[in-house]
């Protein structure tokens, strides 16, 4: 489950943060715009921001401010890269199944001529 977390506060990051521009992005902001998937508390987007960073997909630091703290977020080389990386692993697997089928496929009909001209 935690694993999704991240890959949500990562696309949602990545949406956020384009280019190569450091961004002041609130937990609550995070929370906000994740609410309709799932629910995160505070101290799980800290362990997940933690975790992004240590997967080097970002870097960041914790700003205080009188409103609360702030990340102070810049999306690394593999972050920046993420959305398109992810769009073509779906495509790769989506030929993969694809390729299968149509394998599955030409053997049965293989298999149905074989099984005419030798009957």
């Amino acid at each position: 489950m935690q694993e999704r977390k991240e890959k949500l506060v990562l696309i949602y990051l990545c949406k956020v943060c384009t280019g190569k521009k450091t961004y002041l992005i609130s937990p609550h902001d995070i929370a906000k715009e994740i609410c309709n998937k799932i629910i995160l508390s505070i101290s799980e987007i800290d362990e997940i921001m933690t975790s992004l960073s240590m997967q080097n997909y970002i870097d960041f630091v914790v700003s205080d401010s009188k409103d609360g703290y702030y990340y102070c977020v810049k999306l690394k080389k593999k972050g920046q890269t993420y959305l398109l990386d992810s769009k073509k692993q779906k495509k790769a697997l989506m030929m993969l199944v694809l390729r299968s089928m149509f394998l599955a496929t030409v053997s049965f009909v293989f298999g149905l001529i074989l099984k005419a001209i030798f009957k």
